[in-house]
C-alpha cells in the first residue's frame, strides 16, 4: 500500500536539490565575473552547458525532437539563460549574492504577474493581495539601494544592479509561460539542451566582442565550469522536469530556497553581511510570493 506522499517525492527531491544548486550559482557567478566580466561569464557558462548536455541528448536519440522544436526552444534560451545570466554577472559586480538571491525571489512574483496578462490566469483576491506585498518588498529592497553613486570598487551604481536582477527575474517569468504554453510535452532534456544552444548564440559575438584582455586565473575557470556543468546543466534539466510534472508555479517557487543556500553560501565562504533590512524585506517579498502563487491561502468565510 503506497502512502499519500509517494507520487509527490520525486518532484520534491529535484526541487529541495535544484534549491541547493541554484543558491550556489551566486557564489560561482561572483568568483567568475571578477575575471571574465559579464558577458563572458554568461557566454561561458551556457557554452559548457551545452557541452555537457549534448552528448546526453545524442545518447538518448533525442536529437530530432529537438530539431522538431528548435526554434521556440533555442528562443526560451535566449530568455530563460543568456539574458539572465548576464544580468545577474552584471549585477555581482557591486551588490552581494544574498541580495541578488533574494531580488531573485521575486520570480513566482513575476510570473503569477506574466500567467495573469499573457495566459489569462485570472488570480483570485488573494493573489492580488500577494503581488501588492511583494512589489511593495521589492520596492522597499530597492529603496535601500536607491544610489546613482558608483561603486568604489567596480564603478557601477547600486541601482542599476538591482533593475538588472528585476530584469532577469522578468525575463524567467516569461520563459515559464512561454515554456507551458508552447513546449508542454517536451521531454525536459531537450528543453534543457536546446535552451542552451540558443543562449551560447545569442551571447557569442557580445562575449568575444567583450572578451577579457588579460588571463583569468585558475579558480574562475573553475567556478565557470562548476556554473556551467552543475548549475545550468544539471540545474536545467532538473528545472523543465518540475515544469512538466509539478507545473510552472511549483517549479518557480523554487526560487524560496535559493535565497537560503545563497545567504549560507555568501556568509560562510565570502564573509558577507546579512543586514536586518535585507532579512525583513526578504521576508515580505517571499510572503507576498507564497500569497500570490496561491501557496499560502488565506482564510475565506462560508456563506
Amino acid at each position: 500500500m503506497t502512502t499519500p506522499t509517494t507520487p509527490t517525492r520525486p518532484w520534491a527531491t529535484d526541487f529541495l536539490l535544484l534549491g541547493a544548486i541554484w543558491g550556489s550559482s551566486f557564489l560561482f557567478m561572483r568568483m567568475a565575473v571578477v575575471d571574465f566580466g559579464p558577458l563572458a561569464t554568461a557566454f561561458l557558462r551556457v557554452a559548457i552547458a551545452t557541452l555537457f548536455l549534448a552528448p546526453l541528448l545524442m545518447l538518448r536519440g533525442l536529437l530530432p525532437q529537438l530539431k522538431a522544436h528548435a526554434g521556440r526552444v533555442l528562443f526560451v534560451g535566449v530568455l530563460n539563460s543568456a539574458i539572465p545570466f548576464a544580468c545577474f554577472s552584471f549585477a555581482l559586480l557591486s551588490i552581494t549574492t544574498g541580495l541578488s538571491a533574494i531580488l531573485n525571489a521575486t520570480v513566482p512574483l513575476f510570473g503569477a504577474l506574466v500567467a495573469w496578462v499573457w495566459l489569462k490566469d485570472r488570480p483570485t483576491g488573494t493573489r492580488v493581495l500577494g503581488l501588492a506585498l511583494g512589489f511593495a518588498g521589492v520596492a522597499l529592497l530597492a529603496w535601500n539601494k536607491a544610489s546613482f553613486k558608483p561603486d568604489a570598487i567596480s564603478g557601477i551604481a547600486p541601482i542599476w544592479a538591482v533593475l538588472a536582477c528585476l530584469l532577469a527575474t522578468l525575463c524567467y517569468a516569461l520563459a515559464a509561460s512561454f515554456t507551458r504554453r508552447y513546449l508542454t510535452g517536451v521531454p525536459p532534456l531537450v528543453t534543457a539542451t536546446g535552451s542552451q544552444i540558443g543562449a551560447t548564440l545569442g551571447l557569442a559575438l557580445p562575449a568575444l566582442w567583450l572578451w577579457p584582455a588579460k588571463a583569468p586565473g585558475l579558480p574562475a575557470w573553475a567556478a565557470l565550469v562548476a556554473l556551467g556543468v552543475v548549475c545550468t546543466g544539471v540545474a536545467y534539466v532538473l528545472y523543465f522536469r518540475l515544469i512538466e510534472h509539478a507545473g510552472p508555479a511549483k517549479a518557480l517557487a523554487v526560487t524560496f530556497l535559493v535565497p537560503v543556500f545563497a545567504v549560507l553560501y555568501g556568509t560562510l565562504l565570502l564573509g558577507e553581511a546579512l543586514t536586518g533590512w535585507m532579512l525583513g524585506c526578504g521576508a515580505v517579498i517571499v510572503l507576498g510570493t507564497a500569497l500570490s502563487t496561491g501557496l499560502i491561502k488565506l482564510p475565506t468565510k462560508r456563506p
